[in-house]
Order: C-alpha cells, then sequence, then structure tokens
C-alpha cells in the first residue's frame, strides 16, 4: 500500500492577535466582540488586497498566508496604521490594538488549512511584538531588508515553543522619526542604541516620580511588588501547563485541556493546596525555573510535563519536582492509545497522592476516580468545546454549543458535557445575546440539574447552579450550592470567589470576605475581579481605609476600566473626601458617557433592597446621576 506523500510548501505567515483581549472582554464583553468583528474585516480586507488568503480565525486570533513576504510585510503596516486611524475615533478604553508577527517557513498543506513549524514561528514571534507593533523572523528580515521604506531593529535571538533552535526577530520600524536603528542596523549598534533609549526613558521616568504631581492622589496605594508567600500547612502544588508537542498547533486545546482536567481532579482532595489554573496558564509558552514558580504562587511541589496526540495514540510525559529543593520525587511517560488518556490522568493522580502521602477520606476517594466518560471522541468534543467557551465571543459560543451538543450524542451521561452547555447559556445571558433572559437562565438551570444527577460530584456544576441562583434573586439557594462546590473542590478558587458575591450581596460581607481572600491565594495572579470583590468586602463591613486600598489597587493595574472608580467614589465618600470622589466620579463618564445609576441598579443583585439604595445614595453624594 502506497501511503499519500504530504504536500509541503514555502509561504509567508502572518500571524495577528489583540493585546489586552482579557481586559477588553472583562471591561465591555459585547462593545469587544462588536469591535473585534469590524477590525477582523478590515483585516481581511487589507489580506486580500495584498494577494494574502486567511488561513482561520479563532477567537481574537487571526492567520494569514502569502506568496511573498514583502506583500505580507506591507499588508502588516498597512493593517496598523488603518487600526491606529480607527482607534483614534474611540474613547481610549475601548481602543483595541493589534500585534503582528511574520515568518516565513516550510508549511504543510492539508485542504485550505496550514500546519507545522512555520506555522508556529509566526505565532511565537507574534507574542513578542508590541501593541500595534510587527515582529519578523529572521528568515522573513532576509527577504525585506532593503526592499520597503521602513526601518528594522534587531531584537536579537529567542527561543521559542517546541522550535528546536533559536529565532532571529527583527522590529519593524513604521515611524520614519523612530529613535531606534534605521534599517540596516547591525544587531549591536542596535543594541547600544537600545540602551540608550532605555537610560533615556529610565531617567525621565525617575524625574517624573521625583518632581511630578500624580493625577490621582488616593492613598494607600497597593504595591504591585508581591510579598513572599508563606507555605501552607498542607501539601501544595502548581501543575505547570503540559506542553504541546504535537506537530499541529491546533492541538492546545487538548494539551490544555489535560492540564485543567489534572487541576480540577487534585483540586477536589482536602489534604492538597492546589494553585488555579488562571495563575499557571500566565506560565504558559514561558521558560520557566521551577524554583521561580514555587516563590510566585507560594508552593512546595510543581509537576510538569508535556502531551503528543497523534492519530489514536498520545504521548504523555509528567515528573513531580520539590521546587524547593529541585528533587524529582516522581516521573514517568505514558505511551498509550487514545482510548486509555483518562486511566493514564488517574494514573497521575494517584501518582502524585501517593509521593505526598497524602490521605484521602472516603468520599474523595468516590469522587476522585469517578469517570466523565469513556467515549475519547466524546471527551475532545468537550476540550473543544471548552477551548471554544473560554473566548466568550458571539460566534465561540455559538460553536461550544455544538460541540457539547455533539459531545453528548456520542455519550449521553457525560455529565461535564451538560455543565458546558449550561454554561453557553447563562453566558449568553450575561452578554445580553438572549432573546428571552428568563428562558436562557431556566434552560441553564434544567441543564445543570442533569449534570447532577448524573454526577453529584461536579464543583463546577454546583458552583454554576450558585451564579444561576444569584441571577434569579434565590440568595440563600445560591449561598447553599456555593458552599457545597468548596466542598466538593476545597482548591477551587473561581468557587471560593464566586460565594463571595453571593455572600456580599446576602448581607454577609464577613463571611465574603473570608472567601475571596482564599480565593486570592489559590490563585496568586488573580484576575482583576478579584480585587473588586475584595474592595467590597471590606467596604460592606466598614474597612473603609482596606476597601480604598483594594480599590485603588485595582484603579493602578486596570486605570482604562470603569468599575474600580466606583468603588473609589463610595469610599471616598465614606472617608470624607468628597472632592475625590467627584474626581473619580468625572472619570467614570469619561469613559462612559452613557453611565447611570439606573443602569448599574440592575446589575446589583442584594438580598435587603436597603442594601441597594445606601449604596446609590452614596454614589449620587459622590457626584453621580
Amino acid at each position: 500500500m502506497t501511503l499519500p506523500s504530504i504536500q509541503r510548501k514555502l509561504a509567508a505567515i502572518l500571524s495577528a492577535d489583540v493585546q489586552g483581549y482579557s481586559r477588553l472582554m472583562g471591561e465591555d464583553e459585547v462593545a469587544t466582540v462588536r469591535t473585534l468583528s469590524a477590525y477582523r474585516d478590515v483585516l481581511a480586507t487589507h489580506i486580500q488586497a495584498h494577494r494574502g488568503r486567511v488561513v482561520d480565525s479563532p477567537g481574537d486570533n487571526l492567520l494569514a498566508e502569502f506568496a511573498s513576504v514583502v506583500d505580507a510585510v506591507e499588508c502588516a503596516v498597512a493593517i496598523q496604521h488603518d487600526l491606529k486611524a480607527r482607534n483614534a475615533e474611540l474613547p481610549a478604553p475601548r481602543q483595541m490594538v493589534f500585534r503582528i508577527g511574520i515568518n516565513l517557513g516550510d508549511v504543510i498543506v492539508e485542504g485550505d488549512r496550514l500546519y507545522g513549524d512555520g506555522i508556529n514561528i509566526a505565532a511565537r514571534i507574534e507574542g513578542l511584538a508590541e501593541g500595534g507593533g510587527i515582529c519578523l523572523s529572521g528568515t522573513a528580515y532576509d527577504q525585506v531588508e532593503n526592499k520597503l521604506a521602513v526601518g528594522y531593529e534587531w531584537l536579537g535571538e529567542h527561543v521559542v515553543k517546541n522550535i528546536a533552535k533559536p529565532v532571529r526577530v527583527y522590529r519593524v520600524l513604521t515611524d520614519p522619526a523612530s529613535p531606534a536603528a534605521p534599517a540596516g542596523t547591525t544587531p549591536r549598534a542596535a543594541s547600544r542604541s537600545r540602551r540608550r533609549l532605555v537610560l533615556a526613558v529610565g531617567l525621565l521616568v525617575l524625574l517624573i516620580g521625583v518632581g511630578g504631581v500624580a493625577m490621582w492622589t488616593f492613598s494607600p496605594r497597593v504595591s504591585e511588588v508581591r510579598t513572599a508567600l508563606a507555605l501552607p500547612d498542607k501539601p501544595s502544588i502548581a501543575v505547570l501547563p503540559l506542553a504541546n508537542l504535537s506537530d499541529d498547533p491546533q492541538q492546545e486545546y487538548f494539551s490544555d485541556g489535560m492540564t485543567e482536567d489534572l487541576i480540577t481532579a487534585l483540586s477536589k482532595i482536602s489534604g492538597l493546596f492546589v494553585i488555579a489554573r488562571t495563575s499557571v496558564f500566565t506560565y504558559k509558552g514561558k521558560p520557566v525555573k521551577v524554583q521561580q514558580v514555587s516563590q510566585d504562587l507560594g508552593v512546595r511541589y510543581v509537576l510538569e510535563g508535556s502531551v503528543r496526540k497523534a492519530a489514536e495514540r498520545v504521548r504523555i510525559t509528567a515528573q513531580l519536582i520539590d521546587a524547593t529543593t529541585g528533587t524529582h520525587l516522581w516521573a514517568e511517560r505514558y505511551d498509550r492509545v487514545l482510548e486509555d488518556v483518562f486511566t493514564v490522568q488517574d494514573e497521575i493522580t494517584q501518582n502524585i497522592v501517593t509521593a505526598l502521602e497524602v490521605q484521602l477520606t472516603s468520599g474523595e476517594q468516590v469522587r476522585l476516580w469517578r469517570q466523565g466518560t469513556t467515549n475519547p471522541e466524546a471527551y475532545d468534543m468537550f476540550l473543544r468545546g471548552r477551548d471554544h467557551a473560554m473566548r466568550k465571543t458571539r460566534e465561540h459560543t455559538v460553536q461550544a454549543r455544538r460541540l457539547f451538543e455533539r459531545a453528548l450524542e456520542l455519550d449521553p451521561g457525560f455529565a461535564m458535557a451538560y455543565v458546558g452547555l449550561a454554561s453557553t447559556f447563562t453566558l449568553e445571558v450575561r452578554l445580553g445575546w438572549s432573546p428571552s433572559l428568563a428562558e436562557s437562565l431556566e434552560r441553564a438551570r434544567e441543564l445543570t440539574h442533569k449534570a447532577i444527577a448524573l454526577d453529584n460530584s461536579l464543583a463546577d456544576a454546583y458552583g454554576q447552579l450558585g451564579y444561576i441562583a444569584l441571577l434569579q434573586r434565590q440568595h440563600e439557594q445560591a449561598i447553599t450550592a456555593g458552599q457545597h462546590a468548596i466542598i466538593l473542590s476545597p482548591s477551587g478558587a473561581e468557587v471560593h470567589a464566586l460565594l463571595a458575591v453571593t455572600l456580599n450581596f446576602s448581607g454577609r460581607p464577613e463571611d465574603g470576605l473570608a472567601m475571596i481572600e482564599k480565593a486570592m491565594r489559590l490563585s496568586p495572579v488573580y484576575p482583576s475581579w478579584y480585587l473588586h470583590v475584595l474592595g467590597m468586602s471590606h467596604y460592606l463591613v466598614g474597612r473603609y481605609e482596606e476597601a480604598l486600598a483594594a480599590f485603588t489597587h485595582s484603579r493602578d493595574r486596570y486605570p482604562d476600566a470603569w468599575f474600580p472608580y466606583v468603588g473609589l467614589v463610595l469610599t471616598l465618600v465614606q472617608l470624607g473626601r468628597e472632592g475625590d470622589a467627584r474626581v473619580a466620579a468625572a472619570e467614570i463618564l469619561r469613559q462612559d458617557p452613557a453611565f447611570s445609576l439606573e443602569r448599574y441598579a440592575a446589575i446589583q443583585h442584594y438580598k435587603n433592597y436597603a442594601d441597594l439604595t445606601q449604596e446609590l445614595d452614596i454614589l449620587r453624594q459622590g457626584g453621580l446621576k
């Protein structure tokens, strides 16, 4: 039998994504989706005009191919100029800037899809570009060095994920007045130029810090320098993202999904302290030392490994390290058929439990080894659906729903697929896509209850049930569901944070404060909304200085978001600083001219109406209407 030959070709690959996409989605998902849709059309128009072809556009990413590197670079420059003009017409917080990376490399052709290192390198160097900027690999630079009216700056050689050799990287300089290196500048000269620029900027920052007047003077400010985290009184572990060693970069969803499932399994064990996904995934694709991870996250043990999925087989490597000493406690390689992936996950979990000498309760023994599905295709559909759902765009939510539904067709008893499907309905409620909010919430509730009927060990199901109950203003049911979620997942950062929100709205802010502080310890690199919940917890118990510190920290990290300023208005009024409160209120209106207390009240879910009335009165006193 003659195997079909693999078709290859040399292509210029352009990879683009949105800088700060998660922040934009966190502040205003609907506006972000609308802008992304419009800007994606702009990119596609320029790509077509420069004789290119859009290969794929998942989420905020876009991949295109060109026959010529010159065409690709000219297209990238045109895109950035066009988007800069369009962004000038938007408020600063809503501006959307893209990063672009271009590589010339060999790619594998399969129908309309492209694969291989040529794609991977473009995607990796895109991550090295600044917002609104363009980076080239050395192979792409060699083709355009003296052919375009732009300059280039040598950024050195970079080791990038899944690529054996370091990659030469250059930054495209589209501004003739740029002080950086012009075309043809040698790496050494460019390095000297860059050092001079860094020194000049550093001096300017120092002068501003000493003699300048800050726009905001809301003290106390919270330092971004994180203090060392004490190790918990139980074995503590961080599961680093499993590296995708497959030839296909599109298999990232599989390695990411396995990482998340391992974290979920370990989080069920009360004798372990497990760092949340949001924190460990900040290390994804980066060369890190386990000792640094230990210091950053305050854990003793680190699990790292890789996944290679090809055809019907999967190879998984994993090693458990005592990061405080560098000692390898356990390591294993699994080379199995795809159907055995669930057994491998159980074996890794069991080996960690054994190595760390953790005693399981009888309930944990039952919950930990409960199988989600034995159907590998259903599991694959679920992982794909979860990957789409996490992008939180309308088109990806629709795709996620189809994939979850397909998973349930393959295995009607797959409880987590019901949880995933329910999440698509709660998401459309949050983003205002549903034609009937009540019907969507009811559908989400029905699906979640079905998941629990199939498997009552799912913390995510109870967490979602609590969130639905809160939206329906069923506060006691929301608290009960949230508390049960924590029993099922003692290390679940998000279920702790969601319960904190519910407790704050239910008139129990002291308990809410304990919950959000635990969530922040479980996820030291926490999402921005954790800070807001922390601030509201302090505010509601009358600790206004602590609340001010939390809201100020949130403002400093996300100055273009309006919600920290609402907390600042509340606390500054309570502290008798109404002048400062009105400055903060003016910033809210600058960022969102349509802001109104009526609209704000609609998204508050207080159990006691008097609490909402008091909050609105204080905001009016601070200058809001």
